[in-house]
């Protein structure tokens, strides 16, 4: 799991009340090129932080040109959070530990099941393929037109 960039909420003094990490899915099947996962969040309970965060993140995918974003909760939280910031409830996913080569690695994190929790970055077409955006220009160089 490697980073891809960070976000900091900030208040008016220039105090930093939250972050979020975004790097490649840990899950194998999301690592697509085209889809990001928020790896941590942390705030200091800052109102707003957490759904603020969420909302950055999404904008900056986007503009890197990411087709969608997850994350994860643990079945107690609630995730009002995610719903501010446009985030849809993806699936139930089960929770489970590392093994490599048959060696089980003490984790001192939550192992059971969580929510994935998904957000769509770009526009889709009935069949669910991606919609990309026009390239144009009078002089034959593309330019690429996004919204």
């Amino acid at each position: 799991m490697g980073s891809i960039f960070n976000v900091a909420v900030v208040d008016e003094d220039g105090l930093v009340r939250g972050v979020a990490t975004v790097g490649r899915p840990v899950a194998r099947m999301l690592c697509d090129g085209f889809t990001l996962e928020v790896n941590r969040v942390a705030t200091d309970g800052f109102p707003n932080a957490c759904s603020f965060l969420y909302g950055a993140v999404s904008r900056v995918a986007r503009s890197l040109g990411y087709n969608a974003i997850v994350t994860y909760t643990l079945p107690e939280e609630g995730g009002a959070s995610l719903r501010a910031a446009g985030w849809v409830a993806d699936r139930q996913v089960r929770g489970s530990g590392w093994v490599h080569s048959g060696e089980v690695r003490s984790n001192d994190w939550p192992l059971g099941d969580k929510l994935r929790w998904r957000r769509e970055l770009c526009d889709r077409d009935a069949q669910g393929e991606v919609v990309w955006p026009l390239l144009s220009r009078d002089d034959g160089q593309l330019e690429l037109l996004s919204g």
